[in-house]
């Protein structure tokens, strides 16, 4: 039931080597936390995966990506593929639009929605973001007034109106306080039901309490994939270990 196969990627940047021989699987229905301390390559995974990488000059890419056992890089269309794999950044960005448009943006730009379809996708959007009880009466209002919490949680619910197979999280809590994190967190966990989540943090704790399994990066070397409990509790790398009780990061 793998949903993404990544075999031997590797990533350079004008001979900067991010990448190196990063294999693994994400299987369905799974969120995978992918931890390191900065320049290990987490990010870059993230826009291999879903073909960001791309818009980056003089990058060299090697290796095979595979969505539902088939390889990315045959997709033609680019950009459905990222309506299959969204993604959710460190920084929210609410477009300068009432919050019910803000989540109406993606799939209006697909097809004609009826008011009562619109209305609908807004609302299990919104629910399924831990964010409509907040909205609910003030959908019409600038998404732009909405607090930074709410605005991370508009922005994963704008990413689900297009109906994604895979969502990945780029340090999506890294500005946010505890509350909100917390309810970021909580969104994740429910979208695990009908969703495959990839989740880049910074956040040791925030892997712990997340991640069905964690992946371990360094200086672009995969050092160690497992199940959360286990790196966490008893890792098989002492690179893996020292970076987890804070040794080093």
């Amino acid at each position: 039931m793998k949903k993404i196969e990544i075999k031997n990627l590797n990533v350079s940047f004008d001979g900067f080597h991010a990448l190196r021989n990063v294999s693994f699987d994400i299987p369905r229905n799974e969120i995978l936390s992918i931890i390191g301390p900065a320049n290990s390559g987490k990010s870059t995974i993230l826009f291999c995966i879903n073909r960001m990488i791309e818009r980056i000059p003089n990058v060299k890419v090697e290796g095979d990506i595979l969505l539902d056992d088939r390889n990315i890089h045959t997709i033609k269309d680019v950009e459905e593929l990222r309506r299959r794999i969204g993604i959710v950044y460190a920084t929210p960005i609410p477009l300068p639009m009432t919050i019910k448009e803000n989540i109406l943006f993606g799939p209006k730009l697909k097809k004609r929605l009826t008011a009562a379809k619109a209305g609908e996708l807004v609302e299990n959007s919104l629910k399924a973001a831990v964010l409509w009880d907040e909205v609910k009466e003030r959908l019409d209002s600038s998404a732009l007034r909405l607090s930074g919490g709410q605005q991370q949680r508009l922005c994963i619910a704008r990413t689900l109106a297009v109906k994604p197979e895979v969502i990945m999280f780029d340090e999506p809590c890294s500005g946010l306080d505890p509350i909100s994190t917390a309810k970021v967190e909580e969104a994740m966990k429910e979208l695990k039901k009908d969703h495959t989540i990839v989740l880049v943090t910074n956040n040791t704790k925030q892997a712990a309490r997340v991640g069905d399994r964690t992946a371990f990066l360094l200086m672009g070397e995969l050092i160690e994939i497992d199940s959360t409990d286990k790196i966490f509790t008893a890792p098989s790398k002492q690179k893996t270990e020292e970076y987890v009780t804070g040794k080093f990061g």
